[in-house]
């Protein structure tokens, strides 16, 4: 494993194939982060943006009470000085140029920053027992880490205000039914679903998962259909340039599975 992979003091990392796991593990502060646990995993996810061979990340909590409860009040209210990475809180809500998938295994609670952090995936896989909310008017703050903008982008807007304005936590159905939670799950069975999703990415080609990523992403800052489907994506310019462009179609006429290599 890579050096950013290694003596890790608040997550944990495992990495199967062409998928990585990333575990926050501060369990005894519900998984909520701290300054060093922020670059901590700024570090992994730079680490995944710059290996080739990784295709899929998935990001979850340890333990089954939280997924992540946001920032660590307690250390704030100790008189440390709060500081956050370039890349945003995890490491991810300010990654907005990463191409490569990631889904939240939400297994518990997700608050403030915490949900924040599933928001910013691209996929949210939720345990029954999961409870999403943006609480931080109730203690005098905004969520300023991308939920008061992904938000209303996900769900529709009346939806996302009530959410928004009230603070007030949705179970995992519930946010299901509003449209953030891709699928709700048993908590025993969160880990194999999720992994079941990365396995159906990992069977596309990575360079077109790439090209279709930033192309929906970045065709969503377009007012302009046309505009955003003319646009000028480098992850398509390099899908055209691969030889994954010429697997896939040869193994389809050759009736086997394509051998992606991601370039």
């Amino acid at each position: 494993m890579t050096d950013a992979f290694s003596n890790l003091e608040f997550s944990a990392v495992a990495r199967a194939g062409h998928v990585l796991t990333v575990t926050i593990s501060r369990p005894e502060r519900m998984n909520s982060l701290h300054p060093p646990a922020n670059f901590e995993l700024e570090k992994i996810f730079d680490a995944f943006a710059a290996d080739d061979d990784l295709w899929v990340a998935i990001i979850t909590g340890a333990g089954e009470r939280a997924f992540s409860a946001g920032n660590d009040l307690k250390w704030q209210a100790e008189g440390n000085a709060i500081e956050v990475p370039k890349t945003g809180f995890a490491g991810l809500t300010a990654r907005y140029d990463l191409t490569k998938p990631v889904i939240a295994a939400v297994n518990g609670v997700a608050m403030g920053g915490g949900f924040e952090i599933a928001l910013a995936c691209d996929l949210i896989i939720a345990a029954d027992t999961a409870t999403f909310a943006l609480p931080e008017p109730k203690v005098g703050l905004a969520a300023l880490a991308g939920g008061l903008h992904r938000l209303p982008r996900q769900i529709p807007l009346k939806q996302a205000m009530g959410m928004i304005l009230t603070g007030r936590t949705v179970p995992a159905q519930e946010g299901h039914a509003l449209g953030f939670v891709n699928q709700v799950v048993a908590p025993e069975a969160l880990m194999d679903v999720a992994r079941d999703w990365a396995a159906q990415i990992e069977a596309c080609s990575p360079m077109s998962i790439r090209a279709s990523k930033q192309s929906v992403y970045a065709g969503l800052n377009e007012a302009n259909l046309e505009r955003a489907v003319t646009g000028k994506y480098p992850a398509v310019h390099a899908l055209f340039k691969s030889e994954d462009l010429i697997e896939g179609p040869m193994a389809f006429a050759q009736k086997r599975k394509p051998v992606w290599k991601g370039r």
